[in-house]
């Protein structure tokens, strides 16, 4: 087996390679020219580095980039700068994911899992969450006024609502956490088929560590593939519930 990460020098995404590392998992990472990677990334036998910008590559560089790879994990965001959220590719995670769908359906004797890290804003239609008003009203507002968000929504719709189960060598799951917060290490977590609490007036919290190992258990777990393949599960940490009951 081997993995590809997208997005690997990100905060999210350098904790996915570390998990596969020590899991003894071969990786191929792709990052941005110039990007700085933990001394236990860059020096690993295990890791493959491959740099560039995803969205100049043509089918033949990204069909060379996903070559020899069982899984793909999409880590991939925009800087939190004005160039990265206002600048070009305004799609960067929407496109990318498009474009190594449509390349691997090319190439229907290899199946491809494709892990896409979302977020719990995110609406799945299919499962008719619903939204109150004032939540979709902010929603469409963020919609229009920071393209990073979405650039998220269109990748999620993609997965589900175009690509969905039709290409038989190709399944995905889109991972939604909720507010990010750093933690130094994999504490309890819960992973729910919808948001439990609203993202926007009640959002819970969910760990960078814990989400890059239930993206790495996906991967290294079969059981947990076959339950979420195609869906998009939602992660919370648990100890806010602790928190909770205590107050």
């Amino acid at each position: 087996m081997r993995v590809l990460v997208l997005g690997a020098s990100g905060a999210t995404g350098q904790k996915v390679v570390m998990q596969l590392v020590d899991k003894g998992i071969p990786t191929r990472i792709f990052i941005r020219h110039h990007a700085t990677l933990q001394k236990e990334i860059s020096t690993s036998s295990l890791v493959e580095i491959k740099t560039g910008n995803i969205h100049d590559f043509s089918n033949a560089q990204l069909q060379s980039l996903i070559e020899g790879c069982d899984v793909v994990i999409s880590c991939l965001g925009h800087n939190l700068t004005m160039r990265g959220i206002f600048g070009q590719p305004r799609f960067l995670v929407s496109d990318s994911i498009r474009h190594i769908c449509e390349v691997a359906a090319l190439n229907n004797d290899k199946k491809l899992k494709i892990i896409l890290m979302n977020t719990t804003a995110y609406t799945n239609k299919l499962l008719e969450e619903k939204r109150s008003f004032l939540e979709r009203g902010i929603d469409t507002l963020l919609r229009l006024c920071l393209p990073p968000h979405r650039d998220n929504m269109k990748a999620a719709d993609y997965l589900l609502l175009e690509l969905g189960r039709q290409k038989a060598s190709i399944e995905w799951v889109s991972v939604r956490p909720d507010t990010l917060v750093d933690h130094n290490i994999v504490t309890p977590y819960r992973v729910e088929a919808s948001p439990t609490q609203s993202p926007i007036f009640q959002p819970g919290k969910t760990s960078r560590i814990n989400v890059a190992h239930f993206m790495v258990t996906l991967v290294t777990d079969a059981p947990t593939w076959e339950k979420w393949k195609y869906q998009t599960p939602v992660l919370y940490n648990q100890e806010q519930e602790k928190e909770k009951e205590k107050k």
